[in-house]
């Protein structure tokens, strides 16, 4: 998902209700530290996965760490996104924080010199070993703040990976077989608009509808023309085949109702309840929706990765990260340490998480199960190609202002992709 994709969480987080204290010990490398609290912040929903998972191991730290007290404070994705640097350059840093990673989030703080490197300590305590080489592309960075090489500045523990989710209930009314390949997958969307359905979810205001587009044109492309756009190994061409056959298919299908051009002011969580309440019987996006569903859906739904492609949008989730400015660097690492535990990695994955380092034996639930069977697909393949967004700081704003217009069709994909080119040629490194 996107790096804004966390903002469907916003209002499930609220529902923590401010800061959760907790008692909870450990010691600081920081000067100032006190020893006795550790301050986090994170955006997931308490009914996610991660949520889920990330109270579980505040619990454990609870209970291993008697004398210390910890203070939970639950953020929107758009407030740590928008106020990471200030708040990092202050005193009131947190100890460990979630963030986003890729070149224009986490990168650009490596960068900046406001995350502690963890280098040492990601040696020390394993997560070298338990962070398979694909999922940790994002933990490490280059002086430059480009991801793939260099020093850990966070540690994912989880993966995510899109999907198509899809409604088996509406699929059997309509008589409609599980799409096998791309033309399949036309032909159920092209029934359903027959009997005067919408089937693809959408949200043009956040990142749902850029995604649809980045996948079009992954299913065209290969790991050399990934790893041009967003490790700067190459020049992208926006006019290429990828890019052209992508922003053609994407204003082609508003024409044919798949994509419904009312949907440019919808965000995120409209895309996603329009899913869960029977009136899109197609979703593409990410596992991150994936536990919700499971505990919100009232009808039979199932997942298949995008037909007729080897790449999909994925990577290495969001990242712990600790502030420079931590003052109780120690207490963090323990608590990295405990997420990363086979007992929070099992019940990651049978809550409807990507773990990282689970017992594949303790995954019992059987959409976890095919959830995990996938993204092991996607692994062996090398099949994650990131988040159209992460190449440049403030790319994402760029692609929903530009994909809204073909939304509209107020812009023609030629104008679409000239205007991508532009913005990312402006603030793209010259490596």
């Amino acid at each position: 998902m996107s790096t804004a994709r966390r903002r469907m969480t916003a209002i499930m987080a609220a529902m923590l209700g401010g800061a959760l204290l907790l008692t909870s010990c450990g010691g600081s490398d920081s000067g100032s530290a006190d020893g006795r609290t550790l301050k986090l912040w994170h955006y997931e929903a308490p009914n996610s996965a991660m949520g889920q998972a990330w109270n579980a191991a505040v619990k454990e730290f609870e209970a291993t760490h008697p004398d210390v007290k910890v203070q939970f404070e639950a953020k929107g994705f758009e407030q740590i996104q928008k106020t990471a640097q200030m708040v990092l350059n202050s005193s009131d840093a947190p100890d460990l924080m979630e963030y986003n990673k890729g070149n224009a989030t986490a990168g650009l703080l490596s960068k900046q010199g406001l995350l502690t490197d963890l280098t040492a300590e990601a040696t020390k305590r394993g997560w070298t070993k338990q962070i398979s080489t694909g999922v940790r592309t994002t933990s490490v960075y280059d002086t430059e703040g480009v991801m793939g090489s260099g020093k850990w500045y966070g540690v994912p523990n989880y993966a995510e990976y899109t999907m198509v989710f899809y409604n088996k209930d509406l699929f059997a009314k309509y008589k409609i077989p599980e799409p096998q390949t791309f033309n399949e997958l036309t032909a159920a969307m092209d029934k359903f608009v027959a009997k005067d359905i919408t089937p693809l979810a959408n949200a043009g205001a956040e990142y749902p509808a850029h995604q649809y587009l980045y996948q079009l044109a992954l299913s065209k492309a290969d790991r050399a023309w990934v790893d041009a756009y967003e490790l700067y190994k190459g020049r992208p061409d926006f006019h290429d085949t990828a890019w052209t056959y992508a922003a053609d298919t994407f204003a082609d299908w508003v024409k044919k109702g798949y994509l419904s051009d009312k949907s440019t002011s919808a965000k995120a969580e409209d895309a996603g309840v329009s899913f869960l309440q029977g009136k899109s019987p197609i979703l593409f996006s990410g596992s991150w929706w994936y536990g919700r569903f499971q505990d919100e859906a009232t009808f039979d739904w199932g997942t298949f990765l995008w037909p007729d492609s080897n790449l999909t949008l994925g990577s290495g989730g969001n990242l712990w990260v600790v502030p420079k400015g931590a003052k109780n660097k120690d207490l963090a690492y323990d608590f990295i340490d405990i997420t990363l535990s086979k007992k929070i990695q099992n019940l990651l994955g049978n809550k409807g998480g990507v773990p990282v380092a689970a017992d594949a034996r303790a995954i019992t639930d059987p959409k976890s199960k095919t959830l995990i069977d996938h993204f092991n697909t996607l692994s062996r393949r090398d099949g994650l190609a990131f988040y159209p967004d992460w190449p440049i700081a403030g790319f994402y704003d760029v692609l929903v202002s530009e994909t809204q217009k073909l939304l509209t069709g107020s812009e023609k994909p030629t104008g679409y992709l000239d205007a991508l080119q532009e913005a990312y040629d402006k603030d793209a490194p010259k490596r």
